[in-house]
């Protein structure tokens, strides 16, 4: 393949000409390709499947980690231990381009990794690596660890995606009418594009849109803004030219958000309620591009069990629960292989697995420690619980949370942490869970989207009120929701008590109950849950999407200006 003259290679739907580049800081493509830590990550995997899916003009651009996020390890005491490994990947192709940008006003070289669309059913991907002998060791770390917990090192990591997949498509001659940016870490692509349009703001405009991510304005990364500037990461324009278009009013941190939400010509939230919100948040702020709804979703293909799809839809209850009890079974293998604890396919299982973030409360049901041992030891209704995910490696609160989770395990042989929480232990515990726990503090999730894929895999949602759940969830017929408090009035403690007052409630006296005493009405909620996430949760959809509500749309007056 000559990448010099690079062509897309399939045939392009005509319902999606539109060239797109998608630049994004992970990608969760398949288990074997280990470039990602979480749920921004298992979107912008699920969309490049889609994309290969609905053959759309869109190609993605990442980057190649070296080391990955981290292995999730163990220390002698069972507690978590992250490692960092080298990875080798056979199946990417060199494509003999490399280049250099500037880091720091210092060349580094880049050189060019290459996904064919058929070995994992994805758009075409191009992963950019500075792990090269031409370049000193520092400049070879920028690419080693993903979310490098060193600010310099990781403003190096933005540059990288954005400046150096820009001038990639650039090298190989490859026009894309569209620069996607999911969350805002590839904005350097913005301020090369600028240079290279000779400081025309309105020709960026015409090409760049944004995908925010975030539901509060303390969560929108931002850095010190001198050091931005000593990175390079604006193009080589002065201090004055980019506060003038960032327009934040503290001069010495640079908002990436709020700089991308002025440079795109449209943006998005990833639910409805994360777009009210957006809008909202950044209302405030003169020269915001228009910021509409798209909802994340997962693909289908991947994530659903097709076996039980397939015993639902021939009205065979017997075969259905069967096939849940059988994948049930493949987890609870993990289960005793790493804790030694053996699970019964006949109990009811609750699952908590996602990224450990605070807001998140991977230990709320624990805040009750009276209520959890009777939940844990109830003769007449049996639970076993099952925890995963991955703290941040530099983040000691979430840590210690999740040792804390292994500590309290060894009190009970129906209990376990599970560690590896990628791909494979994700597909493994939305298959092995009756019940899928999702508890954040609401209104902190943007969208969230486990309980997607665990509803496609007969899975039944527990969860608080937010992200996608008040677009998907009826309670008592698809899935169980604790009713929104007043939050706003409500401290955090406040809102804990209540959030974990109404999920034992609802726990003890409709979920348990109606899976041991009515398992029929237990069979018709998990099946309206597969049916209602089937289309509207399908990334097939949100790819869709995509192309007629953003990167068709034109360009609308700025807000407020």
């Amino acid at each position: 393949m000559d990448f010099k003259n690079f062509q897309m290679p399939y045939s392009i739907n005509p319902d999606y000409s539109k060239k797109v580049a998608y630049f994004s800081m992970e990608f969760a493509i398949d288990q074997a390709l280990k470039i990602y830590s979480g749920g921004l990550g298992f979107l912008a995997g699920s969309h490049m499947r889609s994309a290969y899916n609905l053959k759309q003009d869109l190609i993605g651009i990442g980057i190649l980690w070296k080391f990955g996020y981290y292995d999730q390890a163990r220390n002698h005491d069972q507690t978590l231990q992250p490692t960092w490994t080298k990875k080798m990947y056979s199946f990417l192709q060199d494509t003999g381009i490399k280049f250099q940008i500037d880091i720091h006003d210092a060349p580094v070289w880049v050189k060019v990794w290459y996904l064919d669309p058929e070995i994992f059913h994805t758009a075409p991907m191009f992963f950019l690596s500075t792990d090269v002998p031409e370049n000193d060791h520092i400049s070879k770390t920028i690419c080693h660890r993903l979310y490098d917990a060193n600010e310099s090192t990781k403003i190096a990591q933005y540059i990288l995606l954005g400046k150096g997949g820009a001038k990639m498509l650039d090298m190989m001659n490859f026009n894309r009418e569209v620069y996607h940016l999911n969350e805002a870490h590839g904005l350097p692509a913005a301020f090369y594009l600028l240079r290279k349009f000779g400081g025309d703001l309105s020709k960026v405009k015409e090409k760049l849109v944004f995908t925010t991510h975030t539901p509060e304005e303390a969560g929108n990364e931002k850095h010190n803004f001198d050091m931005c500037y000593d990175m390079s990461y604006f193009s080589g324009f002065d201090k004055d030219e980019v506060k003038a278009i960032e327009g934040g009013g503290d001069n010495n941190m640079f908002n990436h958000s709020l700089c991308a939400l002025r440079m795109a010509r449209i943006s998005n939230g990833v639910s409805q309620l994360h777009g009210v919100v957006s809008r909202e948040m950044w209302g405030k702020y003169e020269g915001i591009c228009d910021i509409r709804s798209i909802t994340n979703a997962q693909e289908f293909k991947y994530w659903a069990d097709k076996p039980l799809y397939d015993a639902k839809d021939e009205n065979d209850d017997t075969l259905f629960d069967f096939r849940k009890k059988h994948i049930k079974k493949r987890l609870f293998k993990t289960v005793a292989d790493q804790c030694g604890k053996l699970f019964d396919p006949n109990v009811f299982t609750i699952v908590w697995a996602r990224r450990f973030a605070g807001y998140k409360r991977a230990d709320l049901l624990l805040h009750d420690k009276v209520r959890f041992e009777k939940l844990l030891n109830n003769p007449k209704y049996p639970v076993q619980i099952i925890w995963a995910g991955k703290p941040y490696p530099m983040d000691y609160t979430a840590i210690s949370t999740f040792n804390s989770l292994v500590e309290e395990s060894k009190y009970y042989k129906n209990m376990a942490v599970l560690t590896g929480y990628e791909l494979a232990l994700s597909k493994l515990m939305k298959q092995g869970s009756d019940l899928w726990l999702n508890n954040p503090r609401v209104p902190r999730e943007a969208s969230g989207t486990s309980g997607m894929t665990a509803a496609m895999n007969g899975s039944v949602n527990l969860s608080t009120d937010d992200g996608w759940i008040p677009e998907f969830a009826k309670h008592g017929v698809n899935s169980f929701v604790v009713p929104k408090g007043d939050y706003a009035n409500m401290s955090v403690y406040e809102q804990d008590n209540y959030d974990l007052e109404k999920l034992y409630q609802i726990l003890e006296d409709e979920i348990i109950p109606t899976y041991y005493d009515n398992p029929d009405q237990w069979r018709k909620i998990q099946q309206a849950a597969m049916d209602d996430v089937k289309d509207n949760f399908n990334s097939d959809r949100m790819a869709d999407e995509y192309y007629k509500q953003i990167y068709n749309a034109e360009i609308l007056a700025p807000v407020n200006s």
